[in-house]
């Protein structure tokens, strides 16, 4: 199965929720990647632009695309990512591929 880097930031009403009643988060997100079928391997919370970083192996693209459409809609979340992350294998293969293809693609010329 494919694997995801799911990373979220809160909204100013949901981290303020979240100060007045502190709170794991990773339950919420193990519940709703297994109903679609997937594994939430990690969650992280985090600095920077995002608050929640999670790592999630899930079925195909469109089961990933389902999770965060469930996310956005209960409108606790101000800004989304994810990012289709591959293995080292599979980085490999795309790797060997590319070098075949090498000589079908051309560079856009100035003239």
């Amino acid at each position: 199965m494919p694997f995801y880097l799911y990373q979220i930031a809160y909204t100013p009403e949901a981290m303020k929720a979240m100060v007045a009643n502190p709170q794991d988060r990773t339950k919420a997100a193990e519940q709703l990647v297994e109903a679609l079928g997937g594994k939430l391997h990690h969650l992280f919370f985090a600095f920077g632009k995002f608050d929640v970083i999670c790592l999630i192996e899930g079925t195909d693209d469109t089961m990933m695309a389902a999770g965060a459409m469930a996310v956005a809609a209960a409108g606790t979340v101000s800004r989304s990512e994810t990012v289709k992350l591959l293995t080292a294998a599979e980085a490999r293969e795309a790797m060997t591929r590319a070098g075949k293809a090498t000589g079908a693609y051309k560079a856009p010329s100035a003239a």
